[in-house]
């Protein structure tokens, strides 16, 4: 504290001071101004050279951080649209196969129907058939019935009757038994 007393006391005497501090750091003006000049063409140069380089050099990778991040961000957004379409065109793929898959089945059902509708067709015409077979068989079967009950007739009454029947009668008495059969 004394010593900021003592300059406040020495403030009318201090360029003396001033010199006798300068003196005792070795203070020279001279060398005071060359350093300045030095330093001021250092810093110039350093400025131009190094500095603004420097400077340009991170400039350059901003910008090109900013082109890659407005890239990533088209990317993101091209992708997402990718995304989309390829979401669009799947969904397109199930309905088409979906309609597909419906078309197949009625188509199927259409066939089997048709198929159906034959097969009922043919089963009918078989049943038709086996009924014309069993009718002609059953008309065949009372022929030949008839002319074995005729046949029994003649003998069973030439038997009982004990003559021996011509032609001629064994004709009438077959007819007259084949008339009662179908009466």
């Amino acid at each position: 504290m004394e010593q900021y007393l003592f300059l406040a006391a020495a403030a009318p005497a201090s360029e003396g001071v001033v010199a006798e501090i300068s003196k005792q750091f070795g203070f020279h003006t001279a060398h005071f101004i060359a350093q300045i000049i030095s330093f001021s063409i250092v810093a110039f140069l350093l400025h131009r050279f190094a500095y603004k380089p420097i400077l340009q050099v991170l400039e350059e990778r901003r910008q090109r951080i900013a082109e890659g991040l407005a890239n990533a961000d088209r990317i993101k957004a091209e992708l997402a649209k990718t995304e989309a379409a390829r979401q669009e065109v799947l969904q397109q793929a199930n309905l088409q196969a979906n309609k597909l898959i419906e078309e197949a089945r009625a188509a199927a059902a259409r066939v089997q129907e048709q198929e159906t509708q034959k097969a009922i067709a043919t089963a009918e015409q078989i049943i038709a058939k086996a009924r014309e077979a069993a009718a002609l068989d059953h008309a065949r079967m009372l022929t030949e019935l008839k002319r074995e009950i005729g046949q029994l007739v003649v003998q069973t009454t030439g038997k009982v009757t004990g003559k021996v029947l011509t032609p001629e009668d064994q004709r009438r008495l077959a007819e007259e038994t084949t008339r009662q059969l179908a009466a």
